[in-house]
């Protein structure tokens, strides 16, 4: 937590906002904001001021469905944590239908920003857009979810190399897949350097 609080003091230091998801690692501000949103939500949201968005996605016989709600008065929060900036809370309840199976999951999230849900939500969905494309891309040039690394810092230091290497290939010139350019970087070393030295 204390990494996501020294990120948040460095955006705040240079005059922008943050919304930042809050990760169950994250101890008792995490366990804090859970409590007060579903107390909130069950008392249907008479002791906070708060705005709401909601979102319906259909895509290949898959219905999602997006509940976005902000909480605008978090001052007892900020007193507690000492969070920088600190001005909101935000928590998006998620539905997926497809075929029998329904999935839910809520995920939580603090904010420097003082945006209305219809506005912070959106935000929050195009970041988790391309948290899965960057995903899929590990996934399925770099076999991410097939590695075995386990020790130490070692899976921390390897996802750092595999990042570095994406972002190689991808300023790389050419048409080629990125799953291509691994591939001719494995076999040619002119190649290999070139990628290094652009």
């Amino acid at each position: 937590m204390g990494c996501q609080r020294d990120i948040a003091a460095r955006i705040i230091a240079k005059k922008a906002d943050y919304i930042l998801a809050l990760k169950s690692n994250q101890g008792s501000l995490r366990e804090d904001v859970e409590t007060f949103a579903n107390e909130q939500k069950t008392r249907d949201f008479v002791d906070s001021q708060i705005s709401c968005h909601e979102t319906i996605d259909a895509d290949h016989g898959r219905l999602e469905t997006r509940k976005y709600t902000v909480f605008h008065n978090v001052e007892w929060l900020q007193a507690r944590h000492n969070w920088p900036a600190l001005r909101g809370v935000i928590m998006v309840e998620s539905q997926r239908e497809f075929r029998d199976k329904v999935e839910r999951e809520t995920r939580y999230y603090i904010t420097s920003t003082t945006l209305p849900a219809e506005r912070s939500g959106p935000m929050i969905r195009d970041h988790w857009a391309i948290e899965n494309a960057l995903h899929w891309v590990l996934d399925m040039t770099f076999r991410d979810d097939q590695r075995r690394i386990r020790t130490e810092n070692a899976p921390s230091n390897f996802t750092t190399l595999i990042h570095m290497a994406a972002n190689l290939f991808r300023k790389a010139p050419g048409k080629d897949s990125l799953r291509m350019r691994r591939h001719t970087a494995a076999w040619d070393d002119d190649y290999l350097v070139s990628l290094i030295a652009a």
